[in-house]
């Protein structure tokens, strides 16, 4: 019922900065949680960071706090993530995923991949020294 789909990856030096967007259609977006993922070839998918549907509260993995920023904007239907510098680490094919029935009591809920109903087909981005 719901399509996502990512824009704004792209290749960058180690340091600098990239913003991702999601553009989510065909449901009612502020009753869904928005998230983003990343997976690396031969890795397992993680999960980066989501912001509720309620209040807008946003939980990250520790490996990115301070460093990148979600937020979504209800008007346009949009999630967002700032990634501000960037490390090589950060390679990744970056998945912006939305759950309706997602109420969590606990961050570790909102970081489960399997919660999520709906997935975008991914953006690349490439940090590079």
């Amino acid at each position: 019922q719901v399509q996502l789909v990512e824009s704004g990856g792209g290749l960058v030096q180690a340091g600098g900065s990239l913003r991702l967007s999601c553009a989510a259609s065909g449901g009612t977006f502020t009753s869904y949680a928005m998230a983003w993922f990343r997976q690396a070839p031969g890795r397992e998918r993680e999960f980066v960071a989501v912001v509720r549907q309620s209040n807008s509260r946003a939980y990250y993995t520790d490996s990115v706090k301070g460093r990148f920023t979600i937020s979504r904007d209800n008007a346009k239907n949009t999630v967002s993530l700032q990634m501000n510098s960037l490390k090589l680490e950060d390679t990744a094919n970056y998945y912006c995923a939305a759950d309706e029935a997602l109420y969590c009591s606990t961050w570790g809920c909102y970081a489960d991949g399997s919660e999520y109903e709906y997935w975008g087909q991914g953006t690349q981005v490439t940090v590079s020294s």
